[in-house]
């Protein structure tokens, strides 16, 4: 018996006498609790994750405020397409938190 036949013969032994452990460790093999408990740890970052994306979103339109304030005080000719931009994209940020949040929970 060389050494990699005996490697293997030593892991699987391993499993099998670790095997009842792990099954003992899941609840029977049930798991369900496991599953609820990590559903449970998700579902409550949600609110926290919605008021950050808003708060993003307000920042962002404050910045795209002034940035449209600035070229409309200028002159420039790109204005309008700047502030459909700005506002699409505030638009898109504050569906999105409110899909994401009314799709997960």
């Amino acid at each position: 018996m060389n050494k990699k036949d005996l490697f293997t013969s030593l892991v699987l032994l391993a499993l099998l006498l670790a095997s009842p452990q792990l099954y003992a460790q899941t609840g029977g093999g049930n798991g369900t609790a496991g599953i609820q408990d990590a559903t449970t740890q998700v579902t409550s970052y949600f609110d926290p994750l919605t008021k950050l994306m808003y708060a993003i979103g307000a920042v962002l339109g404050l910045v795209g405020a002034i940035k449209v304030y600035s070229k409309w005080n200028s002159g420039d000719q790109d204005t309008q397409k700047t502030a459909v931009s700005w506002f699409g994209s505030m638009i898109f940020l504050v569906i999105v938190a409110t899909v994401v949040r009314s799709f997960f929970l």
